[in-house]
């Protein structure tokens, strides 16, 4: 069990982060069709370079435990900026009409990436990770999620 529980943390970083290196390295690769989805945004090849080392400078810290909760910090703000500024799923008028389309799709887009700050959050606020045996051996346990004993377990 040991092995479990000191791999764990690693793994779900991990699996937290994965999908930020392939995106930089989308932006790169097509960095036509990159600058293009920016917009009009103001200096694009500047924010489109610092969204690369964004992308792959945190993940390497947050998987490496080297500053990880500055690191998940502006992550978290890259995803918030990144769906408020690329997800604008209420501008399509078929998503107010429930309808398949573009706007659907951003909306999904604009809901994983607050997702992504949630877990990100997590890592900010909560670097120490309960071991996978104490969850196992308190399985219905529960966590105060507010207030001065927050995060503290409450066993049944």
């Amino acid at each position: 069990m040991n092995l479990i529980n000191d791999y764990a943390p690693l793994i779900l970083r991990i699996c937290l982060v994965a999908l930020f290196p392939f995106s930089a390295v989308d932006k790169i690769v097509n960095w036509g069709a990159a600058m293009k989805q920016a917009g009009v945004m103001p200096f694009k090849p500047v924010m489109l370079a610092a969204s690369i080392l964004v992308e792959f400078a945190t993940p390497i810290c947050i998987v490496t435990g080297w500053h990880d909760r500055l690191a998940a910090f502006i992550l978290a703000g890259f995803c918030v900026l990144t769906a408020v500024l690329f997800h604008q799923f209420w501008r399509f008028p078929e998503f107010w009409r429930f309808k398949e389309g573009e706007g659907l799709e951003h909306f999904w887009e604009f809901l994983k990436n607050f997702g992504l700050v949630g877990g990100l959050g997590l890592i900010v606020l909560a670097p120490m990770t309960l071991p996978v045996s104490e969850a196992l051996r308190h399985p219905l346990a529960s966590t105060h999620v507010d207030g001065p004993h927050a995060a503290a377990p409450l066993l049944p």
